[in-house]
């Protein structure tokens, strides 16, 4: 077995002999051994676990009624099934997993073909009806609690006493420094020290972060950043535009800073992450130096040519000569040789340092993640690197606090954290929701990242080490970090804080009960089914397409289904015996259609009750409702739906070729044993056609499936049942057709259409640039065949503008058409190039025929001239170049 890299607490192998083979039962069990204090065994199917054609083998834990609760053990094992006369005809399996009381049994269904266990070239592995089973069981040590864990109801607060924050309100980089700061409880306290009490949390940064410090601290679950988000003008798909954890870092600082002025806090932000660097330049032959020092508030470090923290810190400070070419320009000197260095005066107490993993590659002519192994330590004296000016009073001995870990690569990825809060506590791992234990070898090895020439891994570890790697470093000065770190206090919190954040839990607290009271009861009427442009009946929650306009109730699930009628019959003006109610029903295709009729035989139950015994895997309740405009009888408004009985509701739909639609038409009860031709008559009477009208008929099955009835065969062979959908056509004549619009987007018959149905999508548009001049939100439904040129006119005649001037950008990397503006998230607004193949809206949005689409979002900006003209013109680079920078480009 492969060396996991895990200490070993147990190391125990047992060969379990067995006779008579095919006397075997289908389960059997061999005999108990035991491996790390617990009992094991092994678990054979000799026939096949669900299957005929393979012998299945697992390891079984068998000691489950002398485990405790909440057991797990982890275990590397291997499984051998081997000839005991001739023990080099063996096969064998290995793995690994996490034995717990829920998973207490792991192995191989397919453990080997049962037609070849007797039956080998040279020897067979089972002779003479006999073969040994041999279980190797290496138990391994688990320090952090969680390897291999499958994190389901897996609770971060009760494990590690931190809450994570919820990944879908933002980026994961946000999510990454959002904890680290957190964790720095200096910050925290001077964060919560800011004046916020008539602030609102959409419109104040120091506020929605204090409700996000806040929420972390007292929550015990995964905590929201979307106040936070809009307190910096960003809507929810703006926080996965062009920033990353340094550009985050320095915008939340800067906007704390202001609002900390002529405050408690002011000067907080300083204190706590400002040092100053000195940088110089000198002349060699001559006496003149120029000099600078400045404030700064990270150090951004090369890992390019450096193996470790160490390189990086003596490259920044190298003295680099300026000679030849690259004289120095003085004043009264002219040209002259010169010495050019940066050197740091001082250190603060805590020090971000960035690690410049990516980088710009003119051959490639875009952004690269730099993968090299780097390694940095758990502990550093930094005095070395001071300007021989620097105050060298106190040490300068810093300790890791903190490792923000980038995966993936210039493309895209994911950020998480790993830090350590307490000066003498354990290191945990925040990755957005979830907060696990870590151990130091995750913290180091695990962030280092690996040489592809690493041959101890295998190619899938190998790569996933090579791309996840250490971002971010955060260190604190050994002197300070008592002080850093201590606990935040009762007192420490602003007491309107508190009682506002404790007052909106109570009011959501007593919302859920108000809501777990209710039942939410969507009713799709005859009117709305015959507006709806779209499959099925309705569309309840398909983004993609239009959504229907379904009135939405609130009803108490104590209340019966006879009240519920009376409520329902009074709102649209019917009396009660005129309604009845059909159940919505998810099918295997993922249509939706009315399948179950709620009768009168539940008229004394609760819609609780009802919910429950026929819609249990909804989270609302969907209704139709079937209403009789006059009664079959005296007594009887509806046909009998019972068990056995013939009558099955359906649903027609009109196409409208001239007016290139769909018209529901209602519904109607047909026998199941009738021919299909029988309807046509009603369906002619629907559209006051002559009686024999020649019609085509189709069932709508699911979109993409639209299939022509044989009108020949009865309503049973043909499949059809309750809240079917047919829809149907007039059968088109050479006159029809003659007479017929002659333009290329004219359909003429049914499947056609629904093919255009299905191409429709709903278009969120959003302008890139909000700062620059408001630019309205709009949607609108287009085709996803649409070309770049069809997007722009219809976009265009929206905005009233020039289509030729729009240029859209999408908020997902879309492959080779887009302009590589890469970034470390690679999740911001990328440049579509109008003159790439021209491409349709699909391509623009990333989606395809018949497949879920990821995003329905792109963004506009007017350009001054013509797009086409721009996209000739040839792009220019530049960098500004700060005064400390170090290599000049």
């Amino acid at each position: 077995m492969p060396d996991l890299g895990y200490e070993i607490e147990d190391f125990q192998h047992h060969t379990w002999h067995i006779t008579n083979w095919r006397a075997l039962e289908e389960r059997v069990t061999g005999p108990e051994f035991e491996a790390g204090g617990w009992k094991w065994r092994v678990l054979l199917f000799p026939q096949g676990n669900n299957n005929t054609e393979t012998v299945s083998i697992y390891l079984d834990f068998a000691d489950l009624k002398g485990a405790p609760a909440g057991w797990h053990s982890c275990v590397q094992f291997g499984l051998v099934l081997w000839n005991p006369h001739e023990p080099t005809q063996y096969i064998s399996h290995n793995a690994h997993h996490r034995f717990t009381a829920e998973e207490s049994d792991w192995g191989f269904t397919r453990f080997y073909d049962l037609r070849k266990l007797f039956s080998h070239r040279t020897r067979p592995f089972i002779e003479n009806d006999s073969c040994n089973i041999t279980a190797f069981v290496r138990v391994l040590k688990d320090p952090t609690g969680v390897l291999w864990h499958n994190f389901i109801n897996y609770d971060s607060k009760k494990e590690t006493g931190y809450v994570g924050l919820k990944y879908k309100d933002a980026a994961s980089y946000m999510n990454s420094l959002l904890q680290s700061l957190y964790c720095t409880t200096y910050f925290r306290k001077a964060v919560y020290q800011i004046p916020t009490e008539d602030d609102e949390p959409s419109k104040s940064i120091s506020l929605a972060l204090q409700r996000v410090f806040y929420a972390l601290q007292t929550s015990n679950t995964p905590v929201g950043t979307t106040e936070l988000t809009k307190s910096f003008g960003w809507d929810s798909s703006d926080s996965y535009l062009p920033h990353d954890v340094h550009e985050f870092s320095r915008v939340l600082q800067e906007n704390l800073e202001c609002e900390m002025k002529n405050t408690n806090a002011d000067g907080a932000i300083s204190r706590l992450f400002a040092g100053k660097m000195k940088s110089y330049v000198k002349c060699v032959n001559v006496d003149y130096e120029s000099s600078r020092v400045e404030d700064y508030y990270d150090i951004q470090l090369n890992v390019k040519g450096c193996k470790n923290l160490d390189d990086s810190f003596k490259n920044y400070i190298k003295e680099e000569t300026l000679e030849k070419e690259n004289k120095y320009q003085t004043e009264g000197y002219g040209l002259q040789n010169a010495k050019k260095r940066v050197i740091f005066e001082s250190f603060p107490p805590v020090l971000h340092l960035q690690l410049k993993r990516f980088e710009y590659n003119v051959q490639k002519d875009t952004m690269i993640k730099i993968n090299d192994r780097y390694e940095f330590p758990i502990e550093i004296d930094l005095q070395r690197y001071l300007s021989p000016e620097a105050d060298r009073s106190k040490p300068y001995k810093y300790l890791l606090h903190g490792v923000i870990v980038h995966s993936g690569d210039s493309n895209g990825g994911h950020y998480y954290a790993l830090l350590k809060p307490e000066k003498d506590g354990k290191w945990l791992k925040f990755d957005d929701d979830r907060i696990t234990p870590v151990t130091d070898k995750e913290i180091l090895e695990g962030s280092y990242g690996c040489e592809d020439s690493d041959v101890r891994l295998s190619s899938a570890i190998r790569n996933h080490k090579r791309f996840t790697n250490a971002y971010m470093l955060v260190y604190i000065h050994e002197c300070d970090i008592e002080d850093i770190l201590s606990p935040v206090q009762p007192q420490d919190i602003p007491d309107h804080l508190r009682r506002r954040l404790n007052e909106e839990r109570a009011l959501y607290e007593q919302n859920k009960k108000e809501v777990n009271s209710y039942l939410l009861t969507k009713i799709v009427t005859p009117n709305i089914f015959a507006c709806h442009q779209g499959f099925d009946l309705a569309n309840f929650d398909d983004r993609q397409y239009p959504l229907s306009d379904v009135p939405l109730f609130k009803v108490l699930k104590s209340e019966t289904y006879g009240d519920f009628k009376i409520m329902v019959a009074k709102h649209f003006g019917y009396r009660v015996e005129q309604i009845r109610f059909w159940i919505f029903v998810k099918r295997q295709n993922k249509t939706s259609r009315p399948d179950t009729l709620i009768t009168d035989n539940f008229i004394d139950m609760t819609m609780k009750e009802i919910h429950k015994e026929m819609a249990s895997k909804q989270n609302e309740l969907r209704l139709f409702l079937e209403v009789a405009y006059r009664p079959i009888n005296d007594k009887t408004w509806f046909p009998s739906i019972e068990e056995g009985n013939s009558h099955v509701i359906v649903f027609l739909k009109y196409f409208n070729s001239d007016k290139q639609s769909l018209v529901g038409l209602g519904y109607i009860y047909i026998q199941r044993f009738s021919y299909v031709r029988d309807i046509i008559p009603i369906l002619c009477e629907k559209k006051e056609y002559p009686p024999h009208t020649p019609l085509k008929i189709y069932e709508e099955v699911k979109p993409g499936m639209i299939e022509e009835l044989n009108l020949n065969l009865t309503f049973q062979q043909s499949e059809i049942n309750h809240g079917d959908i047919i829809c149907f056509q007039k059968v088109l004549t050479d006159e029809i057709i003659f007479y017929a619009p002659t333009t290329e987007v004219h359909i003429r018959d049914i499947p056609v259409f629904y093919e255009s149905l299905y191409m429709r999508i709903v278009v969120q548009f959003r302008p890139k640039y909000k700062y620059r001049e408001p630019k309205p939100e709009f949607e609108l439904v287009l085709n996803k065949l649409y070309t770049y040129d069809d997007v722009a006119r219809r976009v265009a005649a929206h905005l009233n503008t020039d289509p030729l001037k729009l240029r859209f950008a999408t908020a997902s990397p879309i492959g080779k058409y887009h302009a590589e503006i890469a970034s470390p998230n690679g999740n911001y607004p990328a440049e579509i190039k109008k003159l790439a193949n021209n491409q349709m809206l699909q391509d623009m949005l990333q989606i395809e025929n018949y497949l879920p689409i990821s995003s329905n979002i792109l963004y506009y900006e007017i350009l001054d001239i013509s797009i086409a003209g721009l996209e000739l013109r040839s792009s220019l680079k530049y960098s500004s170049l700060g005064i400390t920078i170090k290599k000049e480009i």
